[in-house]
């Protein structure tokens, strides 16, 4: 079977290209006869466009170094001289035609090589078979010159012609590619290759868009479209000769000769959408004949607003559609269309073990099966419960319906079951079950919390359970331990990272101390009675000792400290509790608060009078001789951020070396759904 190959630039850049390039012609020959074509040396037509001595100068010492690779003894001392002949030629020509001797340089030496191995190669003059504007003129001369000789291989310069009436010219940038499909119509030849340095033609430029990819095989229709409106892989008028002779057109790799490629053919275009090419503001998505203009065009403008693109106007031409933006927002718009139209995200599963069954472990299981399909289509991640487990019983099916029905150890099962990339999920408020991390974590399953309790222990067992996490390279992640959704760890965390040293914290954490230090007022309710209501509605422990006594924000100032570099332990922690703590029985307690009624009044009061709010902060401040930290109640004035908290809002107050304001954070500091939305992020991240 004859072929035509033609090669770009790149392809013949260097004595090592060309060797590649021989070998692929070679191997070709041994099937048939074949054309080489061959642009010029890669920045060659550049260098004689601009036709001063520095330019021609450079490109001729390039020449000549090829021509020493490439050959030696007589052989090499013979096309240097052709070199240097054409050389001379090329200073005493018409200004006009010296842009014509690029081609000529490349193909000489090719030819010449293919010869000093032994092959009879036949160098074809193209200046004088393509005549521009006539390709039957053009046929039959190419077929006169072929048919005149027995060569297993021609060698022919693309680009260059001469018009009608017998002047040297050129068929424009990239007429290469023309001059190969004239070429290949001319001898009817079963294949005609275009290789470059692109595996193909992709569906976008990789360029612009890296996530582009090669289209197997598309229909001339469908390249001709794209070649026309910005896709610099084909020349736009080499499809006609190719498409009326009916050969098709392989677009391959000279640097990945068995990789992917693209056949271009009579064929009907297998996919809706083909690919997505560009000029200036104006981009063209390619479509074929099973498009639907009108659905495309609200999808593009779908992707374009998700990206915050305004398009100036999109509109179907055809089977395509004709996209238009600012050249400012260009690369951003292709990558939105191409994620739209082209990309399907692969499914990344991801199996979830869960321990706990309170409301933040429902509003959770909810949240994974309501947002499902969005996940999947937004994250490319499908989330998939395999395990749970409450105080009593546990369950794993990894086909995604775990029953809780067994007893026993549930960590062990899940070490034992547990499929590569799997999460624990922790919304319990177990105070032991912190001992179970280091071993899920050495056994590559990452971990997302919400239990405080397992992140505010001794630092040498949280300092363990870190790098645990980083020697196996899995997820350890515990936002909703403070702040519940808020993102008070990753921004105290970013900051450290990026060695912004904290000088301070203050945080109002408990949301249980924010409400009744919110509600009281003297004369009013007492603190004992709203202690009560809020115990009645949840909002404390069953003890409400353990939220006057600091206990819940100690916790929370223990992980804030050390997501800020800083090793805090309970014992560095001052705490003032907001009453004094009798013991003896929850009922013992409260008769005892309401004897704390006069003293708590006339602090609220006091408080008052001066304009400012008591709130439960837990501090962090760096001094001199290291950090200090302290818990209790602090009276705060109107310009302090959390003077205007509400109900059971949280705050933190960050100081640090690198900001000259304060980073204030500041919301909801409860809730199911918080916490679940939290725990999702941390999922998913």
């Amino acid at each position: 079977m004859d072929s035509v190959l033609k090669f770009g630039g790149s392809s013949v850049a260097s004595a090592t290209n060309m060797s590649r390039v021989l070998d692929i012609v070679e191997k070709q020959a041994a099937k048939g006869k074949v054309v080489l074509v061959s642009s010029a040396i890669s920045g060659c037509t550049d260098a004689l466009l601009r036709a001063d001595e520095k330019s021609l100068a450079d490109m001729e010492k390039r020449h000549r170094d090829i021509v020493t690779r490439l050959f030696t003894g007589a052989e090499r001392q013979q096309v240097q001289q052709q070199v240097d002949t054409l050389f001379t030629e090329l200073r005493r020509a018409p200004v006009p035609e010296q842009v014509t001797f690029g081609e000529i340089l490349s193909t000489t030496i090719l030819c010449a090589k293919l010869q000093a191995e032994g092959i009879p190669a036949v160098w074809l003059d193209s200046r004088k078979l393509v005549v521009k504007e006539d390709e039957a003129e053009t046929f039959r001369r190419i077929r006169q010159a072929v048919r005149g000789t027995d060569a297993p291989i021609y060698v022919a310069p693309g680009f260059i012609c001469q018009d009608k009436d017998g002047n040297i010219s050129t068929l424009g940038r990239g007429g290469s590619d023309y001059s190969a499909a004239l070429y290949a119509a001319a001898i009817g030849a079963g294949s005609l290759q275009i290789w470059t340095d692109v595996p193909g033609i992709m569906t976008a430029n990789p360029k612009q868009v890296p996530a582009a990819r090669t289209i197997p095989r598309m229909s001339y229709a469908a390249a001709l479209d794209m070649a026309s409106h910005g896709a610099k892989v084909l020349y736009a008028p080499t499809v006609a000769p190719a498409m009326a002779a009916g050969i098709d057109i392989e677009i391959r790799n000279t640097f990945a000769p068995e990789g992917k490629y693209t056949v271009i053919g009579a064929e009907a275009d297998a996919a809706r959408w083909i690919g997505v090419a560009s000029e200036g503001g104006h981009i063209r998505l390619a479509g074929s004949r099973t498009a639907a203009p009108g659905t495309g065009c609200e999808a593009a403008s779908k992707a374009l607003t998700e990206a915050g693109i305004a398009a100036l106007s999109i509109r179907a031409e055809g089977a395509s559609l004709d996209v238009r933006v600012r050249e400012s927002v260009l690369e951003q718009a292709l990558r939105a269309l191409h994620r739209a139209f082209f990309q399907e995200l692969p499914i990344e599963e991801i199996n979830l073990f869960i321990a706990g069954d309170g409301a933040v472990a429902g509003a959770l299981l909810g949240m994974l099966r309501q947002t499902a399909d969005t996940v999947k289509e937004r994250t490319g991640k499908l989330l998939r419960v395999v395990g749970r487990a409450n105080s009593r019983q546990w369950g794993i099916d990894l086909g995604g319906q775990p029953q809780l029905s067994q007893s026993g150890d549930y960590i062990a099962a899940i070490l034992q079951s547990a499929p590569k990339g799997a999460l624990f999920v922790d919304v319990t408020d177990s105070e032991t079950l912190y001992k179970r991390y280091v071993e899920l974590l050495e056994a590559g399953i990452g971990i997302v919390s919400s239990n405080r309790r397992s992140i505010a222990v001794p630092y040498p067992e949280y300092a363990a359970m870190q790098a645990a996490a980083r020697e196996n390279g899995v997820p350890f992640r515990y936002e909703t331990t403070v702040g519940a959704a808020l993102p008070m760890l990753e921004s105290i965390a970013r900051g450290t990272n990026s060695c912004n040293e904290i000088l301070s914290i203050e945080a109002v954490v408990s949301c249980t101390l924010n409400q009744i230090l919110g509600d009281y007022r003297p004369g009013g309710e007492s603190f004992a009675s709203l202690v009560r209501k809020a115990q009645a509605s949840g909002l404390t422990e069953p003890d409400p000792r353990l939220d006057l006594s600091g206990r819940d924000a100690l916790r929370k100032l223990l992980i804030l400290a050390r997501e800020a570099g800083v090793q805090l332990e309970e014992e560095d922690v001052e705490i003032t509790p907001v009453v004094p703590l009798a013991g003896g029985s929850v009922e013992d307690f409260y008769q005892a608060l309401e004897a704390q009624e006069e003293a708590l009044s006339r602090a609220a009061r006091e408080a008052e009078l001066q304009g400012f709010r008591r709130r439960f902060v837990a501090s962090l401040e760096k001094t001199a001789d290291g950090y200090r930290a302290g818990i209790g109640i602090r009276n705060v004035p109107p310009v302090h951020p959390a003077y205007h908290l509400r109900g059971t809002e949280n705050a933190i107050i960050v100081r640090s070396a690198f900001h000259p304001y304060p980073l204030v954070i500041q919301g909801p500091g409860e809730g199911a759904r918080e916490a679940a939305s939290s725990i999702l992020n941390d999922l998913l991240r």
